[in-house]
């Protein structure tokens, strides 16, 4: 079935919408979660919350891209849960493990100045990413957003696990130069 077909099923309020979303992107939910959460229980929650919440949202949302607007929901979904999770209990995952690769570059500060600033760091980053090449935004891309561990990373693009980090480093030395010569750090 087409995205736009499920999409007009949320719309018409049928609960068939909720079965094919299962079949078509179910197991891409669930591996956006995992690679978030690293608990089968917890993962599978987080799946079936963006079920529950992409009904809620259509309408009045009507997305483009199915896949990505599914994506972005089970992802904050996934950051959230974990996020509630009690700190002693909060296993390695590879959202901890990616953010505390990127914390030379970004700090996670809580002052109201850094709030304010937020956006426009976001779009500082969005001007660095633009402006690398194809491959290494890519790779970027798939490590600090879709949370994808290295050796699959690695494995997608037919390279070494070595040249995928050494291209993650690089990137992230990159952004810490775009980052400071615009003065966030």
């Amino acid at each position: 079935m087409e995205d736009w077909e499920i999409v007009a099923l949320y719309w018409d309020r049928d609960q068939e919408a909720i079965a094919h979303t299962q079949r078509q992107y179910g197991s891409y939910l669930y591996k956006i979660a995992w690679q978030v959460l690293a608990d089968r229980e917890d993962s599978e929650e987080s799946v079936n919350d963006t079920y529950w919440r992409a009904w809620s949202s259509m309408p009045p949302h009507r997305p483009g891209v199915l896949r990505t607007y599914l994506g972005k929901i089970a992802r904050q979904l996934s950051i959230d849960r974990l996020r509630g999770r009690d700190r002693v209990k909060r296993r390695a995952s590879e959202y901890a493990l990616s953010l505390s690769e990127l914390e030379e570059c970004v700090s996670a500060g809580d002052t109201t100045q850094e709030q304010v600033d937020l956006r426009l760091l976001a779009q500082s980053i969005q001007r660095f990413l633009s402006a690398l090449p194809p491959e290494a935004r890519t790779v970027f891309v798939e490590r600090y957003y879709y949370l994808d561990p290295v050796r699959d990373i690695a494995q997608h693009h037919g390279f070494t696990q070595s040249k995928v980090k050494s291209l993650l480093y690089r990137t992230r030395q990159g952004l810490k130069r775009h980052l400071e010569q615009e003065d966030f750090l």
